[in-house]
């Protein structure tokens, strides 16, 4: 008995240390936490990257962007919208079945007032379950890009927003604290543990998930701690203390690289960094002149002609940025290397052309940026103001984390800005409809041009490829001319990874675990 007692047990340490059985965590970070884990309140990529984890699409995105079937399995345009089949035997993480009734409940909260999603879905007039695993949406005219629309769009289990008193998005812009800002309910492969923002959220497998099995990813459990601080950051994943920085700073690649055990991973990102000027209000806000100098164009292009793109990309940029004209990057439906070409810096000629629109001696303006949420934001503000000060306007720099840099923009309450904008739909209606239309909800330049407001409208509708296609170049062509924004430049991503993980690298910097393996 007594050497039957022993084996048994030596069975069971050997059972419990064996590393088939160790659970596999993932340590990782970036500088800025998601703004809400409501999934339609707020259409920022690293909020969406996080919802993504816990809660899924009708149809989603690989890491190469090919869209893919998730929660509905195939689609079909008709003649008077889509027809989505509804993948069957899908459960939300509380054991609640999924299914039309929560694609009809999550579309309608996605179109409230409150949502930031509720441009990208405004074509759509109704939608009816067809029966409990198909869904019609009816579309005003046949929208050809639908389905590329819907890649961020969550669905919600209406049960739990209900009970939970979340039927409609919590309104971040006002700072308002709801149950789905900290709790979430999805069909996702991951659960979520625990949520402390700013600090650590925690996030477990989903045994129950439906595509158990079907991607190679075999992380355990994740845990994300955000850290603003660059050094701070790349000493976390120097000494072990994270397994993948999903931002480190641009400077240290080459370090991180030379470091045993380290690699580095870049990708030419769908992303532009840009500058807005509101050119719609009749007064500066913070401006040292009376009326506003945005409204002329001669100003705008001044503010064009001071940036010197290529400085920014040598010395701030480490070389990783495309120098651009455009606020949407190559890859998207609409960017031709023509509009693409950067404005050549001339600061003689900015300054004549503000002598032109009255303004001599120039003007002051504050310049509102974030510094927690894109490459080298702050630095590349604090380039931009000193390139200002060479053609007279004197630039009063307001650098702070984007959870209140966000609000400033929706709200309409700053006069230059600095914003980054990805284009998940790969098409230009997208930018078009938030940053160009009259009725954009991040059209904070105040932009108007009636027929870019047309041709707005008409692609959603139009079948004609190449019709299309000429009517978007037409659009970014008066854009050029009309000059909204100050674009920079298009980001590069780079990622920093311990060599014990692989992760694909994607041009949306979406993090995606269901392809993440630890070795």
């Amino acid at each position: 008995m007594h050497l039957k007692q022993l084996l048994t047990a030596s069975i069971i340490a050997l059972t419990v240390a064996s590393p088939a059985l160790a659970e596999n965590v993932l340590r990782w970070t970036s500088q800025g936490d998601a703004l809400t884990l409501d999934p339609h309140s707020q259409n920022e990529s690293p909020t969406i990257a996080m919802n993504g984890q816990i809660y899924e699409t009708l149809v989603t995105r690989d890491a190469d962007l090919i869209l893919r079937p998730e929660l509905a399995e195939s689609w079909e345009a008709g003649p008077d919208g889509w027809t989505f089949k509804l993948r069957q035997g899908v459960k939300f993480h509380d054991g609640a079945d999924f299914t039309a009734e929560d694609v009809i409940f999550s579309f309608g909260r996605a179109m409230h007032e409150a949502s930031d999603y509720k441009e990208q879905i405004k074509s759509i007039t109704s939608i009816e379950a067809i029966d409990d695993y198909t869904v019609k949406m009816v579309t005003d005219g046949v929208n050809p890009i639908l389905p590329n629309q819907l890649t961020s769009l969550f669905i919600m289990d209406k049960g739990w927003a209900d009970a939970n008193n979340v039927s409609v998005p919590m309104n971040y812009a006002a700072n308002e604290e709801t149950f789905a800002v900290r709790n979430a309910n999805g069909t996702g492969p991951f659960t979520l543990v625990s949520r402390a923002p700013d600090e650590l959220t925690v996030l477990a497998r989903n045994a129950n998930w439906w595509g158990e099995g079907m991607f190679p990813g075999n992380i355990d459990r994740i845990e994300y701690r955000p850290i603003a601080n660059a050094a701070t950051r790349v000493a976390a994943l120097l000494s072990g203390e994270v397994d993948f920085v999903l931002d480190p700073p641009l400077q240290d690649l080459k370090r991180i690289e030379a470091t045993e055990g380290l690699s580095v991973k870049t990708v030419a990102q769908i992303r532009s960094i840009f500058f807005g000027m509101d050119q719609g209000i009749d007064k500066l806000r913070t401006s040292n002149v009376d009326g506003n100098p945005f409204k002329d164009v001669r100003v705008r292009e001044a503010m064009n002609l001071a940036i010197d793109r290529d400085a920014i990309k040598r010395v701030v940029m480490e070389g990783l940025a495309f120098p651009t004209s455009m606020i949407t990057s190559p890859g998207v439906l609409g960017n031709t290397p023509e509009n693409d070409a950067p404005v050549k810096t001339d600061p003689e000629r900015a300054k004549a052309l503000l002598a032109e629109a009255g303004y001599p001696d120039g003007f002051t303006v504050r310049l509102d940026c974030p510094n927690d949420r894109y490459n080298n934001d702050e630095k590349i503000c604090q380039a931009a103001v000193s390139m200002y000060a060479r053609i007279g306007v004197t630039v009063n720099l307001d650098a702070i984390p984007k959870s209140q840099h966000f609000p400033k923009i929706q709200k309409r309450e700053t006069d230059f800005y600095m914003l980054g904008w990805g284009v998940p739909t790969l098409d230009s209606h997208y930018v078009f409809s938030y940053l160009l239309d009259s009725e954009g909800s991040w059209n904070a330049a105040g932009y108007n041009n009636a027929r870019v407001n047309e041709i707005t409208d008409a692609i959603a509708v139009e079948t004609d490829g190449d019709k299309r296609a000429s009517m978007i170049d037409e659009a970014w062509t008066q854009v050029k001319a009309d000059m909204p924004y100050v674009p920079i430049h298009h980001q590069v991503l780079a990622w920093g990874l311990a060599s014990t993980v692989d992760i694909p690298i994607a041009a949306d910097d979406a993090f995606r675990p269901r392809f993440a393996v630890m070795k």
